[in-house]
């Protein structure tokens, strides 16, 4: 995330700083819409918000991993 967020300025529609309450916000104004092919728009939005949810869950998987197997190492005492 703040791979992105430091970058902001090359990704015309992420905002440097997201909106209150939201991680990620874009901001996609009618002059960029006119500038940029609608449906490639809206593939990046949801290709992105793919890529996010596959890194989420990616990410929760591995921690529930090492919670098992720091689980198991800590009950092997008992």
């Amino acid at each position: 995330m703040r791979f992105l967020m430091m970058r902001a300025e090359k990704f015309f529609i992420f905002r440097r700083k997201p909106v209150e309450e939201y991680d990620v916000s874009f901001l996609i104004t009618e002059f960029f819409t006119e500038q940029v092919y609608k449906h490639k728009l809206v593939d990046f939005v949801i290709r992105f918000m793919e890529e996010m949810d596959k890194e989420i869950r990616e990410t929760k998987l591995s921690v529930d991993v090492h919670t098992c197997f720091v689980a198991e190492e800590f009950l092997k005492n008992f």
